[in-house]
């Protein structure tokens, strides 16, 4: 299907997501229809001190644990993370999806480690392959989204060839997951998309419809993270939010949840807004209370 046709179709595959028909070869902000509509999940890897996969004799908490847990906390979905499947056969991935469908449960997406920016050509194939795969492996789960990384300029070379690399690398990605109706979202997370102008570089360059942001609120360390946040939404086809935030100079603090939010709903975002804990509380404690949180801000 063509961009053009795409486009005026106002359709984005199940994500229930219209995309700005302006014709241009680049991504363009994502306009919504309708008002703002939030969705709470829960990323699994606010649990990693027991999903880990290298805990011996083996990890306290399995996916199937993870999923039973979301479940008992009255969620709209879970973003299983890629690193904590024991078993990535077909069998096993429809099996989970089950579990979440008899739970009532979705799957938001998932979210797989990757390094774009490598210049050895038979790395960054891999590299490309693997996201590929994930793709595969997240339409399985009935997942609308794969997030991504861009990775970190090597030694000795240029951002530019980097980010080029890089917006190769995602197109190439992005038609082979548009074969399986999942998007790919390019997160917010240091090396070439360390600050909001890094990541918009790499935004605005690639031309696919199968591509967006996938929105982390905890991962600019500017100046002023909340107005780089609200930069960055319009793009969002996925988010996942943070309890703290970190300008840059400064400590760790509390982020304002409320205010994450607002900017989600001031660009009409509708979608799924995964917690993803990463604070020193046990998140057996702390992801109770801040999903009753984030519950009240959603529908209050």
């Amino acid at each position: 299907m063509q961009r053009r046709q795409f486009l005026r179709s106002g359709l984005a595959a199940g994500a229930g997501l219209a995309l700005a028909a302006a014709g241009l070869p680049a991504i363009e902000p994502i306009r919504r229809n309708g008002k703002p509509h939030l969705r709470l999940s829960l990323a699994a890897y606010s649990f990693r001190k027991y999903l880990d996969l290298k805990i011996k004799p083996k990890p306290p908490m399995t996916l199937d644990d993870f999923v039973d847990l979301a479940a008992s906390l009255d969620l709209d979905a879970v973003e299983p993370t890629a690193y904590y499947f024991a078993d990535t056969s077909p069998a096993y991935l429809a099996r989970l999806k089950g579990r979440c469908s008899r739970l009532g449960l979705d799957v938001s997406g998932t979210a797989v480690g990757n390094d774009f920016c490598v210049s050895d050509a038979d790395k960054l194939k891999a590299q490309i392959a693997s996201v590929k795969e994930w793709a595969e492996r997240a339409a399985i789960l009935g997942a609308k989204t794969v997030r991504i990384f861009a990775g970190s300029v090597p030694k000795g070379d240029t951002e530019e060839k980097a980010r080029r690399r890089c917006v190769a690398a995602i197109e190439e990605a992005c038609d082979h997951a548009a074969k399986f109706g999942v998007f790919l979202g390019l997160e917010n997370h240091g090396g070439l998309t360390a600050t909001c102008d890094q990541i918009l570089a790499i935004v605005k360059a690639v031309r696919h419809d199968w591509f967006g942001v996938n929105l982390d609120t905890g991962n600019f360390h500017t100046q002023d993270p909340y107005a780089d946040l609200a930069r960055l939404a319009p793009y969002a086809v996925t988010v996942q939010i943070k309890t703290e935030i970190q300008r840059a100079g400064r400590r760790k603090e509390d982020a304002d949840l409320k205010r994450l939010l607002d900017i989600l709903r001031a660009a009409d975002y509708r979608g799924y807004v995964a917690l993803e804990y990463e604070a020193a509380e046990d998140p057996k404690t702390a992801v109770p209370r801040h999903v009753e949180t984030l519950r009240k801000l959603v529908t209050g």
